[in-house]
């Protein structure tokens, strides 16, 4: 019987040799391909998942918040056992989290149809507009809320016209505030302001088809709605400062302050009539107690209706505009 001969390294042609070689670069590459391949699929598991556990907690937090402002409009309802009149804001405890609710009558808001238009100017200079640009947007103001006798004889006639897509002011009362975003002069900056931490206030802020604009609520009033109406700038920063420790509900505490203020002190009053927004904002808590990092928000226009109302609709609040993002 024949023994195949064992081959030593010396005896290796330069051909046997390099076809080894080659084999074994290929095996390195595919193992790191496939390496590469498996990682890729790892990630894309951990990523989707992720965003999948994300979504799931964005569900969860919009309907808290939407429980919240629905549990804010029954303890409103109900009267002083669960809501206290000119209260600025409510607190919800949930299974695995909670809401806050911030209550803005828009009471405290001037009348973006009645107010006048020196007050119009100094919001407008307050929220940072150099005096000429505030007297501007104020005349764009008034033109639109005007009626005219003779159709195109506005002097922001043209202005409309010339914009893609054309139009003409309605020379009426402003029926929404955000007809404003369509004036001369207002950008979508002035209007929203800060939206996220709410550190600088915008038009949205401050004026309000739905107000009176008689008085403001001394307790959501803007500093700078305040300023508006002839209220001294540090006088309104100590309101705001004053108010953020303690909400001002004794109707002595507010005479008071109204006194202190002089003649523009007396448009000042606690809470709203019968037109609300309510912005809610939820988090979950984590398996550890601790607060998600994820907030979400939700607000909601409502307008209250008493039992005796002249429209004959049922008692409670209605839901006038929904706002999922705020």
């Amino acid at each position: 019987m024949r023994n195949n001969p064992v081959l030593s390294p010396g005896m290796l042609s330069p051909g046997m040799v390099s076809s080894r070689g080659s084999a074994l670069l290929t095996v390195l590459w595919l193992t790191a391909a496939l390496a590469a391949i498996g990682l890729a699929v790892a990630n894309n598991v951990r990523g989707e998942t992720e965003r999948s556990a994300t979504n799931l907690d964005d569900a969860k937090s919009y309907y808290i918040a939407t429980g919240a402002i629905e549990r804010t409009m029954l303890h409103m309802f109900w009267g002083p056992n669960f809501y206290t009149f000119g209260q600025p804001a409510m607190d919800f405890a949930f299974p695995g989290a909670e809401a806050h609710v911030e209550i803005v009558p828009e009471a405290s808001k001037l009348s973006l149809n009645g107010s006048r238009p020196e007050e119009l100017v100094r919001l407008l200079m307050a929220l940072g507009q150099p005096e000429e640009k505030a007297i501007e947007i104020t005349s764009a103001i008034v033109d639109w809320r005007t009626p005219q006798v003779i159709a195109g004889q506005s002097p922001f006639d043209a202005f409309y016209l010339a914009q893609t897509p054309s139009f003409l002011p309605r020379h009426t009362s402003f029926l929404e505030s955000e007809e404003m975003l369509q004036l001369k002069g207002v950008t979508p900056d002035l209007y929203y302001g800060t939206s996220l931490d709410g550190s600088r206030a915008g038009l949205r802020d401050c004026l309000s088809a739905f107000s009176g604009g008689g008085s403001l609520d001394i307790n959501t009033a803007r500093a700078e709605s305040m300023i508006a109406i002839g209220i001294a700038p540090e006088d309104a920063a100590n309101i705001v400062k004053s108010r953020a420790t303690h909400p001002i509900l004794d109707y002595k505490e507010l005479g008071g302050i109204q006194l202190s203020l002089g003649p523009a002190g007396a448009r000042l009053r606690i809470g709203g009539n019968t037109m609300f927004t309510l912005r809610a904002t939820a988090r979950l808590r984590q398996p550890d107690g601790r607060f998600s990092d994820m907030r979400r928000t939700v607000a909601a226009l409502v307008k209250r209706w008493d039992s005796d109302n002249r429209s004959n609709k049922n008692a409670g609040f209605e839901v006038v505009r929904w706002y999922d993002r705020t």
